[in-house]
């Protein structure tokens, strides 16, 4: 793999990670269940996310790129579908939840590609840790959202 490849990869992780910052920032301040703290599970995955963002954005400093600062434009969009729908059909937090797993869905995907890759072996060893967050991140939605299902069921 070549330098610069090695440093687009990077940046495509980085971008997928600041949008699961901002969408998991934006799923707390949605939400609006109190028998879960839904907010304060979303804002330690926005954190997390944020933290795996700067790790990357150095390992690009460190290769010599130019890192990535902003976030996908499909997760911009998507953030503003959220934003609409949610004012024409009301913000519950297993729409909440749904949504929050479709960004999951992107960012796992994102993740298994890049490990496809020849990656040299320290940065393969950081891109699998964060992997195994991001989907520590999408069972955890997953998660609640069936337990919010099965006390809407009850």
């Amino acid at each position: 793999m070549t330098n610069d490849h090695l440093i687009s990869t990077l940046n495509d992780l980085i971008q997928i990670s600041i949008d699961g910052e901002k969408g998991f920032r934006a799923c707390a301040e949605d939400a609006q269940e109190r028998y879960i703290p839904y907010k304060e599970t979303f804002l330690q995955r926005a954190t997390a996310c944020g933290q795996a963002a700067l790790d990357l954005q150095a390992l690009v400093h460190r290769l010599g790129g130019e890192p990535a600062s902003h976030s996908t434009l499909g997760g911009a969009l998507h953030r503003q579908w959220v934003n609409v729908k949610s004012a024409i059909t009301g913000r519950d937090d297993e729409s909440i939840l749904d949504e929050c797993e479709r960004g999951e869905d992107a960012a796992v995907n994102a993740y298994r590609k890049a490990l496809s890759e020849e990656l040299p072996t320290d940065i393969r060893l950081i891109i699998e840790r964060q992997y195994q967050g991001v989907l520590a991140n999408h069972d955890k939605v997953r998660s609640l959202r069936n337990e919010l299902r099965a006390r809407k069921a009850a």
